[in-house]
């Protein structure tokens, strides 16, 4: 974590440059809070977003320069290292005036903290312009290079989309041209073939036309998932579209709620696969008459959760049965955890989906 690593390595520069100047009793309060301070942000990343830390730390290390009475206390490389993590956190320009902000204040400190009260006690004027330049520049630079890191995240989710529509034109092209076709080839010959057969063998041609006709159900099913993708649309909008689209009328009962973050395209396209391939097995294979789909999520995660009341999972899997292990592809392929078991009570299927979510562009 390079905040972190950053923050430590300025609280321990500090303590070497005091202990080099010869300890004096406002020294032992950097010992202690540098310290403590930097493993208690280590440890709860939530702190490391809230405002109100940042304004803390930044605050209780001011008042040790002030304690120090010298503004050229070692002490300020420590504030230095608070003002990162807003940086790195607002928006360009305002992480901009709060550069300028700090270096006022830390005039102000200067001018109130002495080492003579009211007085400045200039040695040399370059060393004062040194350190109300560098909390401008620290801060402009970090917000800077956020700010293009956050831009070049947008651009790759940009070109993902992209790469992920055009691939999805390709294979809904390529399934309609060749293998849809041949589908129907297919089932026209074996319908030629009715009243031809043996008796003995007329069941086995009525499952072979009855395979034919699901499989032609299922291949429709994927061109049109192909066709209308997540594009533009909210995870849960997109799930809420595809389950009115699977229950017309008064068939069974599907509720989607929640709401999901901000995601990657390459994350919301897989997670609208699972959810979809879900809600399919639940009505196709499971029977089931009601089926509830939960989204939660923030900055860090999203859940997605699948229950219904059908059959439940069988023993032994179906042969050329796919869409389980499909899902579970589709999870690791974006660093989820997929995990299916019986609903509550031991009736019908839970489906749990989690999926950590990396932001780039940040300092955490």
């Amino acid at each position: 974590m390079l905040y972190l690593a950053g923050r430590t390595a300025a609280t321990a520069l500090s303590a070497v440059l005091i202990a080099w100047g010869g300890l004096r009793w406002p020294d032992a309060a950097l010992f202690l809070y540098g310290p403590l301070s930097t493993a208690l942000l280590a440890a709860s990343p939530s702190l490391r977003r809230v405002p109100v830390v940042w304004a803390l730390d930044s605050l209780i290390v001011l008042a040790l320069i002030l304690a120090f009475g010298d503004w050229r206390s070692p002490f300020y490389l420590l504030w230095l290292a608070t003002l990162a993590l807003p940086a790195v956190s607002m928006r360009l320009s305002a992480a901009l005036w709060l550069g300028l902000g700090a270096s006022v204040t830390y005039l102000l400190v200067a001018l109130i903290g002495g080492p003579v009260p009211g007085r400045l006690q200039l040695l040399s004027a370059e060393t004062l312009a040194i350190h109300l330049s560098l909390p401008f520049l620290l801060v402009a630079s970090l917000a800077y290079a956020a700010d293009a890191l956050r831009r070049l995240a947008v651009e790759r989710a940009r070109r993902e989309r992209l790469a992920i529509e055009a691939e999805r034109r390709r294979i809904a092209w390529e399934l309609h041209d060749s293998a849809k076709q041949r589908l129907h080839a297919a089932h026209l010959l074996v319908s030629s073939l009715r009243g031809r057969v043996p008796a003995a063998q007329e069941p086995v041609l009525e499952r072979a036309t009855v395979e034919l006709v699901s499989a032609a159900s299922d291949l429709d099913t994927s061109l049109a998932e192909l066709r209308s993708p997540l594009e533009g649309r909210p995870l849960e909008e997109a799930l809420r579209a595809r389950a009115a689209e699977l229950t017309p009328g008064d068939g069974p009962w599907i509720s989607v709620h929640g709401h999901a973050p901000a995601l990657p395209p390459l994350v919301a396209a897989h997670v609208y696969r699972v959810g979809c391939e879900a809600i399919t097995n639940a009505l196709r294979h499971a029977d089931a008459q009601e089926i509830d789909v939960s989204i939660a999520g923030d900055a860090r995660a999203l859940r997605l959760r699948v229950r219904d009341d059908g059959r439940g999972l069988p023993a032994e899997r179906r042969p050329g049965a796919s869409g389980l292990l499909a899902m579970r592809s589709r999870a690791e392929t974006i660093g989820g955890t997929l995990a299916i078991g019986p609903g509550p009570g031991g009736r019908g299927t839970d489906l749990q989906l989690h999926v950590p979510l990396d932001h780039p562009g940040g300092l955490q």
